[in-house]
Protein backbone atom coordinates (compact mmCIF):
# COMPACT_ATOMS: atom_id res chain seq x y z
CA UNK A 1 0.00 0.00 0.00
CA UNK A 2 1.32 3.43 -0.93
CA UNK A 3 2.29 5.71 1.94
CA UNK A 4 -0.18 8.57 2.36
CA UNK A 5 1.79 11.63 3.45
CA UNK A 6 0.51 14.82 5.06
CA UNK A 7 1.62 16.75 1.98
CA UNK A 8 -0.47 14.52 -0.30
CA UNK A 9 -3.51 15.12 1.90
CA UNK A 10 -2.84 18.87 1.94
CA UNK A 11 -2.51 19.02 -1.86
CA UNK A 12 -5.74 17.08 -2.37
CA UNK A 13 -7.58 19.38 0.06
CA UNK A 14 -6.40 22.42 -1.87
CA UNK A 15 -7.56 20.94 -5.17
CA UNK A 16 -10.96 19.71 -4.00
CA UNK A 17 -11.89 21.70 -0.90
CA UNK A 18 -12.82 18.43 0.83
CA UNK A 19 -12.06 17.77 4.50
CA UNK A 20 -8.81 16.30 5.73
CA UNK A 21 -10.25 12.93 6.73
CA UNK A 22 -12.14 12.63 3.43
CA UNK A 23 -8.96 13.36 1.49
CA UNK A 24 -6.97 10.85 3.51
CA UNK A 25 -9.61 8.18 2.95
CA UNK A 26 -9.80 8.96 -0.77
CA UNK A 27 -6.04 8.58 -1.14
CA UNK A 28 -6.07 5.34 0.83
CA UNK A 29 -8.87 3.95 -1.34
CA UNK A 30 -6.99 4.82 -4.54
CA UNK A 31 -3.47 3.76 -3.49
CA UNK A 32 -2.27 7.36 -3.40
CA UNK A 33 -3.32 8.21 -6.97
CA UNK A 34 -4.36 11.88 -6.73
CA UNK A 35 -6.45 11.96 -9.93
CA UNK A 36 -8.32 8.83 -8.92
CA UNK A 37 -8.76 10.27 -5.44
CA UNK A 38 -10.37 13.40 -6.91
CA UNK A 39 -12.72 11.19 -8.92
CA UNK A 40 -13.49 9.14 -5.78
CA UNK A 41 -14.44 12.30 -3.88
CA UNK A 42 -16.62 13.54 -6.73
CA UNK A 43 -18.47 10.21 -6.91
CA UNK A 44 -19.14 10.42 -3.17
CA UNK A 45 -20.44 13.96 -3.60
CA UNK A 46 -17.94 15.17 -1.01
CA UNK A 47 -16.05 17.52 -3.28
CA UNK A 48 -19.25 19.23 -4.40
CA UNK A 49 -20.38 19.77 -0.82
CA UNK A 50 -17.03 21.22 0.18
CA UNK A 51 -17.19 23.56 -2.79
CA UNK A 52 -20.18 25.30 -1.22
CA UNK A 53 -18.08 26.65 1.64
CA UNK A 54 -18.03 30.18 0.24
CA UNK A 55 -21.81 30.40 0.22
CA UNK A 56 -23.88 31.71 3.12
CA UNK A 57 -26.03 29.32 5.14
CA UNK A 58 -28.37 31.57 7.10
CA UNK A 59 -31.56 29.50 7.06
CA UNK A 60 -32.12 26.23 8.87
CA UNK A 61 -33.67 24.79 11.99
CA UNK A 62 -33.28 24.62 15.73
CA UNK A 63 -33.57 20.93 16.48
CA UNK A 64 -34.35 19.29 19.81
CA UNK A 65 -33.75 15.90 21.36
CA UNK A 66 -34.70 14.72 24.85
CA UNK A 67 -33.56 11.37 26.21
CA UNK A 68 -35.66 9.93 29.00
CA UNK A 69 -36.39 13.33 30.45
CA UNK A 70 -32.80 13.43 31.76
CA UNK A 71 -30.74 14.81 28.86
CA UNK A 72 -31.94 17.56 26.51
CA UNK A 73 -30.31 19.18 23.50
CA UNK A 74 -31.00 22.28 21.41
CA UNK A 75 -28.94 22.62 18.24
CA UNK A 76 -28.97 25.14 15.39
CA UNK A 77 -28.13 23.66 12.00
CA UNK A 78 -28.01 26.04 9.04
CA UNK A 79 -28.67 25.60 5.34
CA UNK A 80 -28.98 28.09 2.48
CA UNK A 81 -32.73 28.20 1.82
CA UNK A 82 -35.98 27.92 3.74
CA UNK A 83 -37.08 25.34 1.15
CA UNK A 84 -34.32 22.95 2.23
CA UNK A 85 -35.04 23.68 5.90
CA UNK A 86 -38.47 22.09 5.30
CA UNK A 87 -36.92 19.09 3.54
CA UNK A 88 -37.36 15.81 5.50
CA UNK A 89 -33.75 14.81 4.75
CA UNK A 90 -32.45 18.02 6.32
CA UNK A 91 -34.78 17.67 9.29
CA UNK A 92 -33.55 14.11 9.80
CA UNK A 93 -29.94 15.36 9.72
CA UNK A 94 -30.73 17.95 12.40
CA UNK A 95 -32.19 15.21 14.59
CA UNK A 96 -29.12 13.02 14.06
CA UNK A 97 -26.86 15.86 15.16
CA UNK A 98 -28.95 16.51 18.27
CA UNK A 99 -28.85 12.82 19.19
CA UNK A 100 -25.07 12.77 18.72
CA UNK A 101 -24.70 15.71 21.11
CA UNK A 102 -26.89 13.98 23.69
CA UNK A 103 -24.90 10.76 23.46
CA UNK A 104 -21.32 12.00 23.12
CA UNK A 105 -21.45 15.29 25.05
CA UNK A 106 -19.10 17.44 22.93
CA UNK A 107 -18.02 20.81 24.27
CA UNK A 108 -17.49 22.64 20.96
CA UNK A 109 -18.73 22.38 17.38
CA UNK A 110 -15.28 22.41 15.75
CA UNK A 111 -11.64 22.58 16.80
CA UNK A 112 -11.26 26.25 15.89
CA UNK A 113 -13.55 27.04 18.83
CA UNK A 114 -11.35 25.33 21.42
CA UNK A 115 -9.72 28.04 23.57
CA UNK A 116 -5.93 27.97 23.35
CA UNK A 117 -5.75 27.72 27.14
CA UNK A 118 -7.79 24.50 27.08
CA UNK A 119 -5.63 23.04 24.36
CA UNK A 120 -2.34 24.00 26.02
CA UNK A 121 -3.46 22.63 29.38
CA UNK A 122 -4.48 19.29 27.89
CA UNK A 123 -1.25 19.07 25.90
CA UNK A 124 0.82 19.69 29.03
CA UNK A 125 -1.11 17.01 30.91
CA UNK A 126 -0.49 14.51 28.12
CA UNK A 127 3.18 15.47 27.97
CA UNK A 128 3.60 14.78 31.69
CA UNK A 129 1.81 11.45 31.40
CA UNK A 130 4.12 10.41 28.56
CA UNK A 131 7.17 11.38 30.61
CA UNK A 132 5.87 9.30 33.51
CA UNK A 133 5.53 6.38 31.11
CA UNK A 134 9.19 6.75 30.23
CA UNK A 135 8.70 7.84 26.63
CA UNK A 136 11.89 9.23 25.03
CA UNK A 137 12.05 13.04 24.97
CA UNK A 138 12.79 12.98 21.24
CA UNK A 139 9.52 11.14 20.58
CA UNK A 140 7.24 13.28 22.72
CA UNK A 141 6.16 15.82 20.10
CA UNK A 142 5.33 13.13 17.55
CA UNK A 143 3.29 11.16 20.07
CA UNK A 144 1.56 14.33 21.27
CA UNK A 145 0.21 15.00 17.76
CA UNK A 146 -1.82 11.79 17.97
CA UNK A 147 -2.84 12.48 21.57
CA UNK A 148 -4.19 15.91 20.69
CA UNK A 149 -6.10 14.52 17.71
CA UNK A 150 -7.77 12.19 20.19
CA UNK A 151 -8.51 15.19 22.38
CA UNK A 152 -10.28 16.91 19.49
CA UNK A 153 -12.25 13.72 18.82
CA UNK A 154 -13.52 13.87 22.38
CA UNK A 155 -14.51 17.53 22.67
CA UNK A 156 -15.36 18.68 19.11
CA UNK A 157 -18.68 17.59 17.58
CA UNK A 158 -17.52 17.34 13.95
CA UNK A 159 -14.39 15.38 14.97
CA UNK A 160 -16.28 12.83 17.06
CA UNK A 161 -16.99 9.34 15.80
CA UNK A 162 -20.64 9.06 14.84
CA UNK A 163 -22.49 7.02 17.47
CA UNK A 164 -24.40 5.14 14.76
CA UNK A 165 -21.31 4.27 12.69
CA UNK A 166 -17.94 4.45 14.43
CA UNK A 167 -16.11 4.12 11.11
CA UNK A 168 -17.24 7.64 10.25
CA UNK A 169 -16.79 11.03 11.90
CA UNK A 170 -19.75 13.34 12.44
CA UNK A 171 -18.24 15.91 10.08
CA UNK A 172 -18.01 13.28 7.33
CA UNK A 173 -21.62 12.25 7.93
CA UNK A 174 -22.77 15.88 7.67
CA UNK A 175 -20.75 16.43 4.49
CA UNK A 176 -22.23 13.36 2.84
CA UNK A 177 -25.76 14.40 3.81
CA UNK A 178 -25.09 17.93 2.53
CA UNK A 179 -24.08 16.50 -0.85
CA UNK A 180 -27.40 14.65 -1.03
CA UNK A 181 -29.39 17.67 0.13
CA UNK A 182 -27.60 19.91 -2.38
CA UNK A 183 -26.82 22.90 -0.16
CA UNK A 184 -24.16 24.01 2.26
CA UNK A 185 -24.98 22.68 5.73
CA UNK A 186 -23.33 23.90 8.89
CA UNK A 187 -23.81 23.30 12.61
CA UNK A 188 -23.69 26.71 14.23
CA UNK A 189 -24.18 26.16 17.94
CA UNK A 190 -25.75 23.91 20.53
CA UNK A 191 -26.56 23.63 24.21
CA UNK A 192 -26.87 20.41 26.18
CA UNK A 193 -28.66 20.02 29.51
CA UNK A 194 -28.30 17.08 31.86
CA UNK A 195 -30.35 16.67 35.03
CA UNK A 196 -28.18 17.26 38.06
CA UNK A 197 -25.24 18.53 36.02
CA UNK A 198 -22.92 20.60 38.21
CA UNK A 199 -24.52 19.37 41.43
CA UNK A 200 -22.30 17.35 43.76
CA UNK A 201 -23.93 13.94 43.89
CA UNK A 202 -23.43 10.37 42.73
CA UNK A 203 -24.98 9.83 39.30
CA UNK A 204 -25.05 7.29 36.50
CA UNK A 205 -23.21 7.89 33.24
CA UNK A 206 -26.24 9.12 31.28
CA UNK A 207 -24.19 9.96 28.18
CA UNK A 208 -22.97 6.36 27.97
CA UNK A 209 -26.57 5.16 28.37
CA UNK A 210 -27.74 7.34 25.45
CA UNK A 211 -24.82 6.23 23.24
CA UNK A 212 -25.63 2.59 23.96
CA UNK A 213 -29.30 3.13 23.10
CA UNK A 214 -28.49 4.87 19.81
CA UNK A 215 -25.94 2.25 18.85
CA UNK A 216 -28.64 -0.40 19.11
CA UNK A 217 -31.05 1.66 16.99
Amino acid sequence: MAEITAQMVKDLRERTGAGMMDCKKALAETAGDVEKAIEWLRKKGISRAAGKEGRVAAEGLVGTYVHGGRIGVLVEVNCETDFVARNPDFQDLVKEVAMQIAAANPKFVRREEVPSDNFDKEKEIQRELLKQQGKPEAMLEKILVGKMEKYYEGVCLVDQLWVKDDKKKVGEMITERAATIGEKVSVRRFVRFEVGEGIEKKKDDLAAEVAKTLGQG
